[in-house]
């Protein structure tokens, strides 16, 4: 990730939050393969687990799963029982990556600067974002009848759906809100089922980078000219960006003093 100081996130409670918040994220892995591309890439939502969400050093564990037919888990299963290979055991040989993307994202026109375009017109369009990448050794936990990858997975899709119905959904059960779904309402045999087909993902983080890109580069007058330019558009992301812009502006501001 390409880190320019005025927008890298240095908070690592603030880069969890970003993964709590916005789950889902883009395993990336470079395995050799007879078989399979190099560079694989799948969608995953996943379960960040935190032993002290006070602490401001602690990275945390990822936890997730993968169809067990998705390309890119036969890729690592074949690494994980190729001969040749250098580690043992069920943790890759290879460093994996997961990036999260915050949803509030958006083109930025050079027509919002107002105080360089009409003076110097050297401006040019960018975009703003948010975004975590987290890095790490992954064990796979792909023995289907194995007690370990039964358990690993049995909780895995317990705290994973509870995460979606209670934080994504608010399924709470409470003032008036419907409950959440539970793994029990499903017939037994058909989780079981369901388990077997799929592959568990353990990802101890060992570095964890974020940037939230929100114009902070710019100039008082032209951030300015961004906070009311997307305030102008009048939708819902507008106002979201808007609103990140001055907030991240103004810690830009408070960190200068």
């Amino acid at each position: 990730m390409y880190l320019r100081a005025v927008h890298a996130e240095n908070s690592i409670p603030a880069l969890r939050q970003l993964i709590k918040e916005y789950p889902l994220g883009v395993l990336t892995t470079a395995i050799p393969s007879a078989t399979q591309p190099f560079i694989q890439s799948s969608h995953i939502p996943w379960v960040l687990d935190v032993q002290d969400d006070s602490s401001e050093t602690e990275l945390g564990v990822l936890r997730g799963h993968i169809a067990r037919a998705n390309p890119q888990s036969k890729t690592m299963i074949e690494s994980l029982l190729a001969e040749n290979r250098a580690g043992t055991g069920d943790v890759l040989d290879q460093e994996v990556l997961v990036l999260f993307t915050a949803p509030t994202h958006h083109y930025v026109t050079p027509k919002f600067y107002t105080e360089t375009k009409p003076t110097t017109g050297k401006v040019v369009p960018t975009w703003n974002y948010a975004a975590v990448q987290a890095y790490g050794r992954a064990r796979i936990y792909y023995e289907a009848k194995s007690e370990e990858t039964s358990g690993f997975l049995a909780r895995q899709i317990h705290d994973l759906s509870q995460l979606g119905e209670m934080s994504v959904m608010g399924y709470t059960g409470e003032g008036g809100r419907p409950g959440p779904w539970k793994v029990t309402d499903a017939p037994e045999r058909y989780v079981e089922l369901s388990r077997m087909a799929i592959v568990g993902i353990e990802i101890t983080i060992d570095r964890l980078q974020g940037k939230f890109k929100m114009s902070q580069e710019l100039g008082e007058g032209d951030r300015r000219g961004v906070v009311e330019g997307f305030k102008a558009l009048g939708s819902d992301v507008g106002g979201k960006m808007s609103d990140l812009v001055r907030e991240r502006g103004e810690m830009k501001q408070k960190f200068k003093q």
